[in-house]
């Protein structure tokens, strides 16, 4: 059930995490935000528990999860910003 939380709260990660960081160049379309807000989850867990900040077998709730969503967005803007200057 743990895998399946965390892509519950990744989906609405992610459409909270693009509400807040709009833009042209993120990816869109509702699979890719769901995929964007669980990866923002994973990242988020695997953080928190990095950090101490979670236990080893708990995951990240949703703030945790929008602002690993949040982070994967920053840095796909990034390698996205990058590659369309050449």
């Amino acid at each position: 059930m743990g895998i399946v939380w965390t892509i519950i709260i990744g989906f609405i990660a992610g459409v909270v995490a693009k509400f807040i960081m709009p833009g042209s160049n993120e990816p869109a379309g509702f699979v890719l935000t769901t995929i964007l807000g669980i990866i923002g989850a994973f990242v988020a867990t695997y953080l928190g528990q990095s950090l101490g900040w979670y236990a080893p077998g708990q995951g990240a709730g949703l703030i945790g999860a929008v602002v690993g969503a949040i982070v994967v967005l920053v840095v796909w803007g990034a390698i996205n910003g990058r590659n369309r200057a050449v």
